[in-house]
């Protein structure tokens, strides 16, 4: 089921706001009053904003990131998916059984050659093979798929770049062209 977010209901965030989710985003277990000594907040000060911050949405959840290999799954798949029918109901059907997969870490519904992008973290290639069978062969609405394995993890994360100025964001207009 989807979270909906008041992202609207929020006001700009503003410097302190990014500096705190910059901070929250490489270690979640900061505590406050350090967060506070860092941009210069009281810690009742941080307490409120990470409070509205997490109410309107920006922060979606606080979690731990474990290492796939540590626990058993030391193989890191991409899938290319293609959909037999973009019928709204098939791809709300597809989309549900992708989201319900524990071993689906991530699941993009895309332009281009594929409707859908997954990342999934599997044991070895047998487990792999028997999630294509309840994934994509199970399902009447998977026309192909293609799969690439991760030789290895050369960068992994979800940190959204909030301290980056917008004026040096690559692709950004810059002064004078």
């Amino acid at each position: 089921m989807a979270t909906l977010h008041k992202l609207a209901a929020i006001a700009p965030l503003d410097d302190f706001d990014l500096a705190l989710l910059a901070l929250v985003q490489q270690d979640a277990r900061m505590p406050q009053a350090a967060l506070g000594a860092e941009v210069n907040l009281s810690t009742a000060a941080v307490n409120r904003r990470l409070k509205q911050l997490s109410d309107h949405g920006v922060i979606r959840h606080y979690t731990a990131v474990v290492d796939p290999a540590a626990v058993g799954y030391p193989l890191t798949v991409i899938v290319g998916v293609e959909a037999e029918s973009e019928r709204i109901d098939l791809l709300d059907d597809t989309k549900r059984t992708f989201a319900a997969c524990p071993q689906v870490q991530q699941c993009y519904y895309v332009t281009g050659d594929w409707d859908f992008i997954l990342i999934l973290a599997v044991r070895d290639m047998e487990h792999y093979n028997a999630l294509t069978r309840q994934l994509f062969f199970a399902s009447n609405n998977v026309k192909r798929f293609k799969t690439f394995v991760a030789m290895s993890r050369v960068k992994v994360g979800l940190a959204v770049p909030v301290l980056e100025p917008a004026s040096t964001a690559p692709g950004a207009p810059q002064a004078g062209a």
